[in-house]
């Protein structure tokens, strides 16, 4: 059997050696290194071949990769590096692996073209000044053949160990069985959609209710597909912490259930969290877990792929046990786990660490996708950018004389924007070309300063540089997938901006990462209508969809709508005393726990106040503005099991979705809004480009996105098949054909007649 190996993975398990360095050297962007290529392969001669395909065997290891470019006029492989800055102050251990990279592409190229020698180059191309810089070696075959033995034998003893790991867990998961004595309903026949999916490698977006186990119903059947499609990893996101804390439950079910499965499981956490020095810089000077991590990384690398299921405290565990990082333990550990659990942007991301593993060494992986509905929101934010004029004045108070004039320039650019726009707000048709050339100039000049200065410290420019970096890279890529805009307000007698990019429609961005997947399952108990979220998110054309049957009854949740109760902001304040007595009536009727969802804190805040001025009787609980984690905690905890009292929410919150309260946690939800986005400028923009795009402009903008919101939060009250409970909607809107028709088939929607709720 054999294993194969990208070059550069090669060179990276071999050639590393000293500290981790990350001392601050701003890295050209993606399309910044493959534009640098492009540019200095132009450069060429006519008979130059770029992206030279090259594979070679030693023993049981198959090295491929693709050489970046040979010149057979000079004999000369040259393997091409985009940076910024001065060379000079590239660590040594950086050069050397760049060295190891090309020497072994070097033997490639020898064994295929039978060349008894060849120039070896390293091309530095700076992405500032346009300069290539060009180290070159004369090397014999024989030579590069040793070298490349050497690297191969270094690899040897692991790769065989890989080997048998793979033959192990796939001969388990070929075994595995379901962890439960049956399928909950619903839950075989998504599990045999998604096995289907994961066989013909399609795409699947499944709708499926709360309560049937989604996601051991989700990760059994990928798990079992693994050996026959030959699946490199599978990829579980979630938006939130709750979602990848149930897929490493489920995941230790399904070991458990096997004792002694070979299944390697890895909990990414985000830099910050998994920090232990976070007073301290990424380099070998500053941090000890830096000082000599890729010498001690194999040690530690052995001993948590030994330790097979590592959530973030298991990886803390094994990385101090070596003393190394344990975040960057992490991404190492990525290339030879079998499930990585993670949040959205490790795969989604402009630079996602997951799907830019995979594109590099060309993994077949299943990406699953959990609570679907909400990565339109976190996509449109990972592809959006703001700059704030604040900022920039604050920050040029700190920074040396050197960076004094770009900011000015800057500063003067935007202040004529303020100036020439008479509105508070404006969407541009085009980018101002003055803003944007002084903005690339800003971020040009200080991506040399730290280039050249590695050692100075001032986060906040350092945080302002990256806002305004991310800013415009999407400055680069803008198009009628998003809006570039001009928000004035006045401070002090001084008129001050902000300038966005404002993502709209991401699904230029994700399409490719969907395209790029062996498969991907997308799951949320909210994913309708299928075209809207297929227009959002770039489905393939053949993605496939299922709407699993729920197993709960119409008898379980009596469904109400208020229809004679306006909550338009016009009639908001006429419909307060009547949403009063309702909830009093149907709580005098029913004691026990509720939510009351509204659609901001005012109007929380304004129901609240008279409900406790005309019940004082009835315990009443709030949301409060800016919740930390405790009180969120505190808040959940007082709905307990025979329990009672009315919890008033924003719908779209923290309580509208994600929170399990089955049984008599509670029994009852009012949803006093359609959850639609606000009517403005920026919306009513949204409405146009959808129109443009799909032709359904408000109910892409505001109709789909409020009543998912409203689905998501009624689905708070039926958990379990035991369960009973009512959902009252309070608005006349709700009774409206194309609002019903988007509510789950399950319901028996009935009409709450005014006198019944007085």
């Amino acid at each position: 059997m054999e294993y194969q190996v990208a070059v550069r993975a090669l060179a990276e398990f071999t050639a590393r050696r000293g500290d981790l360095d990350l001392r601050f050297t701003p890295a050209p962007t993606a399309q910044e290194g493959i534009a640098g290529h492009v540019e200095v392969t132009a450069r060429r001669a006519a008979d130059y071949q770029r992206e030279v395909t090259l594979a070679s065997r030693h023993r049981h290891l198959v090295v491929r990769g693709r050489a970046d470019g040979y010149d057979p006029a000079c004999n000369r492989l040259e393997e091409i590096k985009t940076y910024r800055g001065d060379l000079s102050r590239m660590p040594a251990n950086h050069r050397a692996l760049h060295w190891a990279q090309a020497k072994i592409y070097a033997w490639l190229l020898c064994e295929k073209l039978q060349l008894t020698e060849v120039n070896v180059a390293l091309v530095y191309f700076e992405i500032g000044s346009r300069q290539e810089t060009m180290l070159e070696e004369r090397h014999q075959a024989a030579a590069l053949r040793s070298f490349f033995i050497e690297q191969c034998e270094s690899f040897l003893s692991w790769s065989t160990q890989e080997l048998d790991h793979r033959i192990a867990r796939n001969a388990a998961l070929s075994a595995l069985r379901f962890p439960h004595a049956g399928f909950r309903p619903g839950q075989r026949a998504l599990s045999e959609a998604v096995y289907r999916a994961a066989k013909t490698g399609r795409c699947l977006a499944a709708e499926a209710p709360t309560g049937i186990g989604k996601t051991v119903g989700t990760l059994f059947p990928l798990l079992k597909a693994v050996p026959s499609k030959g699946l490199d990893k599978i990829f579980f996101l979630a938006a939130k912490t709750t979602g990848r804390s149930l897929a490493l439950d489920a995941l230790g079910q399904l070991k458990n259930h096997q004792p002694r499965m070979p299944l390697r499981v890895l909990e990414l956490v985000a830099r910050d969290k998994a920090c232990e020095y976070p007073d301290k810089a990424c380099h070998g000077e500053s941090c000890p877990l830096a000082k000599g991590f890729y010498d001690r990384l194999p040690q530690a690398r052995a001993a948590a792929v030994s330790a097979g299921s590592l959530d973030k405290s298991a990886l803390r565990a094994a990385a101090l046990e070596h003393q190394v990082c344990p975040y960057y333990l992490s991404q190492d550990l990525v290339r030879w786990v079998d499930v990585v659990v993670g949040d959205y942007n490790y795969y989604f991301d402009s630079s996602a660490l997951l799907y830019g593993l995979t594109t590099a060494n060309q993994w077949r992986v299943t990406v699953l996708t959990d609570e679907a509905h909400n990565l339109i929101e976190r996509a449109r934010k990972m592809y959006s950018a703001e700059l704030d004029q604040s900022t920039l004045q604050t920050v040029r108070r700190t920074i040396p004389e050197a960076l004094g004039k770009a900011l000015d320039r800057l500063q003067r650019q935007w202040t004529a924007l303020n100036k020439t726009q008479e509105s508070d707000y404006k969407i541009y048709s085009e980018t101002p070309a003055k803003f944007a050339s002084a903005l690339q100039k800003m971020v040009s000049e200080i991506s040399e300063f730290f280039a050249e200065n590695p050692a100075y410290v001032n986060s906040a420019l350092q945080n302002f540089y990256f806002e305004a970096l991310h800013f415009t890279r999407l400055l680069e890529v803008l198009d009628t997938h998003s809006l570039f805009d001009l928000a004035k307000r006045e401070r002090n007698e001084h008129i001050r901006s902000s300038i966005g990019i404002r993502n709209v429609v991401p699904a230029k961005f994700l399409a490719p990462r969907f395209t790029e997947a062996q498969s991907a399952i997308l799951f949320s108990a909210t994913l309708s209508p299928w075209h809207f979220y297929a227009d959002m998110l770039g489905l393939p054309s053949d993605t496939a969809y299922i709407d699993v049957e729920s197993p709960f009854k119409a008898e379980q949740l009596s469904v109400y709508v208020a229809g004679h109760i306006s909550t338009r902001y016009r009639q908001r304040e006429h419909s307060i005393a009547p949403i009063v007595a309702l909830i009093a009536k149907q709580y005098q009727s029913q004691t026990g726990n509720y939510l009351a969802f509204f659609s901001s804190f005012d109007y929380l805040e304004k129901v609240s106040a008279l409900f406790r001025a005309r019940h004082p009787d009835i315990p009443v609980r709030e949301q409060s503005r800016g919740m930390d984690e405790a009180a969120r905690d505190a808040f959940l905890a007082r709905f307990t099991p025979g329990g009672c009292g009315i919890g008033f929410a924003v719908l779209g919150g923290p309580f509208a979705e994600g929170i399990d309260l089955p049984g008599e946690r509670l029994i009852g939800a009012f949803i006093a809004t359609l959850g639609l986005p606000q009517f403005n400028a920026v919306n009513e923009e949204h409405r146009e480009r959808m129109d443009a795009a799909f032709g359904s402009g408000y109910d892409y903008t505001y109709l789909y996105p409020g009543l998912q919101k409203v689905v998501q939060a009624a689905g708070r009250v039926i958990r379990t098949q035991s369960d009973r409970g009512y959902v009252y909607l309070i608005d006349d809107r709700f009774a409206r054909p194309e609002v019903l028709g988007l509510l789950p088939s399950w319901w028996k929607v009935e009409r709450l007649s005014s006198h019944r709720s007085d």
